[in-house]
């Protein structure tokens, strides 16, 4: 299917290099920006994330979620908080919450309900249908759509006004799965804190200290996975991988895990079985969450998403890849928008590896191929890594198209 013409509203944006700075909205806005929690996920993440692309071009945010340890970056940005129980799939709960939200546009005098997951989507779906404001939409990943009532529950994320996907991958699959036009969506990238995320700013001291907590030898080679503990991570594709690698005979590595694990499922249990099975508990830790993932980053070797299901723009692959770590992903973790990897590009061009999701031959292959680079071409990998997402990851790529997308909504609601 064609895609927009780049000057309609709601366009689909490729790609934004310039750094202008955006000009003072001509009047502030009010946004309700909806998001599960405040922790570390993809939503969380580009939640906190529009709040200060809003806030420091003098829009108004307010947040509503049932909070998390981002809550302080939130505040600190300039958003009002506001705690409510918007996790829950509970019907009567989505229905008190949808009830509670339009209350909010209408004391706060909001402009938009901007939605960053489905079940607080839905509450502020019918928030938005009941005061006539705009409703928004950021969709982050491909959801699983094993049946018909699945896919319904997902369909809400291409309800907005505007749909605003994270990568070309989860532009296609919106069109595809619920054929939603492409003039109603809009693609922009994720920004890295380059400032957090520079290796010239981790010291050795806060690298041994990760790896100490971890119990890796200083000589070991870190494969690192950053995620939530969930199945569609692929965090058993990972297992099946470093039981090839030992059988392989590979010397002196160790796989890390570093997510939360919410207890939402029995992923985390199955994933240990699976670790005693294969026999690799001496070469895999399950780190839980990381309160310093720029020197967890630093401390690997490489780094791997092995998703089996589309992840649409991983941001820890980016961090990664601005900490100058070659990375090895599947085709379904990361698109090529965000990994340079061979056949798309030539090996001196490379940022990482690609496998295909689910094969985990393919991704011991990629690691061994990997570890067998000089010291320095796996440098040089890492260098290129960190000056591509400098170059297309940075604020202006996401600061610039987001305002603009504000800006057409502040002009269809000016009297």
């Amino acid at each position: 299917m064609p895609r927009a013409d780049q000057s309609a509203p709601f366009a689909h944006i490729d790609s934004v290099q310039s750094s202008t700075p955006v000009a003072t909205p001509v009047r502030p806005l009010t946004a309700l920006v909806v998001t599960p929690s405040l922790h570390a996920g993809a939503a969380d993440s580009g939640a906190v994330q529009l709040v200060r692309v809003l806030a420091s071009a003098g829009h108004r945010p307010i947040v509503v979620s049932s909070g998390g340890r981002m809550l302080g970056d939130v505040i600190a940005a300039g958003a009002t908080f506001i705690p409510m129980n918007v996790e829950s799939t509970n019907p009567i709960t989505m229905m008190r919450n949808a009830l509670a939200m339009a209350r909010i546009v209408r004391e706060q005098r909001c402009d938009v309900i901007h939605a960053h997951a489905r079940a607080p989507a839905w509450s502020a779906y019918y928030a938005a249908r009941r005061t006539g404001v705009p409703f928004l939409t950021s969709w982050y990943k491909g959801f699983r759509e094993q049946n018909m009532l699945k896919h319904l529950y997902n369909g809400v994320m291409a309800r907005g006004d505007c749909v605003i996907a994270i990568s070309d991958q989860i532009a296609d699959l919106v069109v595809e799965r619920h054929n939603t036009p492409w003039d109603r969506i809009t693609v922009i990238p994720a920004s890295i804190d380059f400032e957090r995320f520079d290796p010239a700013r981790v010291s050795q001291e806060r690298i041994d200290a990760v790896r100490s907590a971890w119990g890796v030898q200083p000589d070991s080679k870190v494969i690192l996975v950053v995620g939530r503990m969930l199945r569609r991570k692929g965090h058993h594709v990972v297992v099946d991988a470093v039981r090839r690698l030992k059988e392989m005979g590979l010397k002196d590595f160790m796989c890390v895990f570093v997510g939360e694990d919410q207890g939402k499922s029995r992923y985390s249990g199955e994933l240990w079985d699976l670790v005693l099975a294969t026999g690799t508990t001496d070469v895999t830790r399950m780190a839980g969450a990381t309160d310093d993932l720029p020197a967890a980053l630093a401390a690997a070797a490489v780094v791997v998403n092995a998703a089996i299901q589309p992840e649409g723009l991983q941001r820890a692959i980016l961090e990664a890849e601005a900490m100058a770590k070659p990375v090895v992903v599947s085709d379904l973790g990361a698109g090529p928008d965000a990994v340079l990897a061979p056949p798309a590009v030539t090996e001196d061009r490379m940022t990482g590896l690609r496998f295909s999701a689910g094969d985990a031959i393919a991704l011991a292959a990629a690691v061994v191929r990997l570890f067998s680079l000089p010291p320095a071409a796996r440098a040089a990998m890492g260098a290129r890594g960190r000056a591509w997402v400098m170059a297309n990851f940075n604020t202006s790529a996401a600061a610039e198209p987001t305002l603009r997308l504000y800006e057409d909504i502040a002009a269809r609601r000016r009297p």
